[in-house]
């Protein structure tokens, strides 16, 4: 009995001194939300690249243009690089005044990122090269970043919401949208090799 009334003491301690949900802590339909949307662009662009030929996976319609496989490796190496940019803004200080700054919803950054009308210049560090041997690593290495993400936000109770950083497009967003905008570039990129396989001359096998 004693044991019991010690434990239920300490469980009492430990909820009040460090279990508290964080300020900017995700609520349950936000995390719902991104681990759908994590879960449902992950399923397309794996989708898309299943079963493709070498060829199909290395056509270009021209040399300006990026192929399926680049378009999947610019994917695959962006999802940990903004990753540990997203990393890095949360073990900073918590900067809540910066709230202010914001300059669009959470929908309006899934809107921005994924319209394909706007184009943008991929930084050297995420233009595609040879920085995986094929595309079943490029796919492997995606899938593996990916998933480690998803149970991240299923766990989470991190501060998302009083860190901040300023996207050289976008402007100043928090960490949960800078969270859905990882997920939304997925998407972008995707309809960018859906493009890509759409597009006249692309081999059949």
């Amino acid at each position: 009995m004693k044991k019991l009334l010690f434990v239920s003491a300490l469980l009492i301690v430990l909820t009040a001194a460090g279990f508290r949900t964080a300020p900017g802590t995700l609520t349950s339909d936000e995390r719902k939300f991104a681990i759908d949307y994590y879960q449902k662009t992950k399923a397309r662009l794996l989708a898309d690249v299943k079963g493709l030929s070498e060829a199909q996976l290395n056509w270009k319609a021209d040399t300006s243009r990026w192929s399926v496989y680049q378009c999947t490796e610019h994917i695959a190496l962006a999802e940990t690089l903004i990753w540990q940019w997203i990393q890095m803004t949360e073990h900073q200080a918590a900067t809540p005044d910066k709230r202010s700054e914001e300059k669009h919803t959470t929908e309006e950054v899934i809107a921005l990122t994924t319209d394909r009308s706007h184009k943008f210049q991929a930084p050297e560090m995420l233009r595609p090269g040879t920085q995986f041997p094929g595309e079943q690593a490029a796919v492997d290495a995606f899938v593996r970043r990916r998933d480690s993400t998803i149970e991240y936000l299923r766990m989470t109770q991190d501060d998302l919401k009083d860190h901040f950083f300023v996207h050289p497009a976008f402007g100043t967003m928090d960490m949960y949208q800078a969270l859905l905008f990882l997920a939304a570039h997925s998407a972008r990129h995707t309809a960018q090799l859906e493009e890509v396989m759409n597009t006249p001359g692309f081999p059949k096998n």
